[in-house]
């Protein structure tokens, strides 16, 4: 495989740095981040799949965003880490390709998988007596499908429009991924266009579950405004809580990113961003929701109780 219309059949990664001296130190860092993903993130996903009291659509989507977050992960730190210890950091053209297909796709469809969070929590608060049938297993399967669905368009969407470009100013990559805006400083073909498509792409991709987040965010405030008691008040915010700290790290670092124009914001600072909700994110999600959940508590120590006992 190779780029259209051009001889590029592989890419440099420029990395997180160009000094030495910190190579070795970031290596072990974000090895040990990467581990801490690993370990919580299916952790989570065992925790949901031993405890039956946890087989409720909240925690059926929290069981894919826990998949996804270790995919997603697993997609791009292994590289970065090989890159801290070789030479050359080369990276095929298929390679690169493959590695911003999966990219997209985990980011669109976690973003979706949030959005259809925020839904429930909106069913939960909003419509509790109507709870058990509009968040039917078969709802939630459609809501499931339909964020893999958007992140399958979506990784097909982006990896198209690059594989299409035709590539003439070298094969250096200012990034430590292979990741869209990078990829496009190298591209011969128009700037403007190619900017253009990914913003309304991104705009689709992102917006969308901003706004659905957005929207259910705002009804279960105003329901919550209707609750008497404060002890009610409290227990609707808690069971919200987790999720509204996930949903401002992702989409506020991924906004940053990608929901301004390239030109405003340089690319060293655009690393410092992709890391954020590529590394740190799915390394903090299940620490949030396992620390901030009483339920996932009670299950943690049920298990390791039963571990202990056995």
């Amino acid at each position: 495989m190779a780029a259209k219309n051009s001889s590029v059949t592989e890419f440099i990664l420029e990395g997180l740095t160009d000094q030495p001296g910190l190579w070795i130190p970031l290596f072990f860092l974000f090895l040990g981040f990467y581990m801490v993903t690993v370990v919580g993130n299916l952790g989570l996903i065992t925790l949901f799949g031993l405890n039956s009291h946890l087989h409720t659509p909240m925690y059926f989507f929290l069981f894919n965003l826990s998949l996804i977050d270790f995919c997603f992960s697993t997609t791009i730190t292994p590289k970065m880490l090989i890159n801290f210890v070789s030479r050359k950091n080369i990276i095929s053209f298929t390679g690169c390709m493959t590695q911003l297909f999966f990219f997209c796709f985990f980011v669109v469809s976690e973003s979706f998988i949030l959005s259809a969070m925020a839904y429930d929590r909106y069913v939960a608060i909003c419509n509790p007596l109507l709870y058990t049938v509009t968040m039917s297993p078969q709802v939630c399967l459609l809501l499931l499908l339909g964020a893999y669905g958007m992140g399958f368009a979506g990784a097909m969407a982006h990896t198209g429009s690059i594989m299409n470009l035709s590539f003439c100013a070298g094969n250096l990559v200012n990034h430590f991924m292979c990741d869209i805006l990078p990829l496009l400083q190298l591209s011969c073909n128009s700037s403007y266009m190619n900017e253009l498509v990914l913003f309304i792409l991104v705009a689709v991709d992102i917006g969308l579950p901003i706004v659905s987040v957005f929207i259910s965010y705002a009804l279960i405030l105003s329901s919550i405004h209707h609750i008497s008691s404060t002890e009610g008040r409290s227990k609707a915010f808690s069971t919200c809580s987790s999720h509204i700290i996930v949903v401002l790290l992702f989409f506020g670092s991924g906004a940053f990113m990608y929901l301004k124009p390239p030109s405003f914001l340089p690319l060293e600072e655009g690393k410092v961003s992709s890391l954020f909700y590529t590394i740190i994110v799915p390394m903090l999600n299940p620490l949030i929701y396992s620390l901030r959940n009483k339920d996932v508590k009670v299950a943690l120590r049920r298990t390791l109780g039963r571990k202990i006992f056995s």
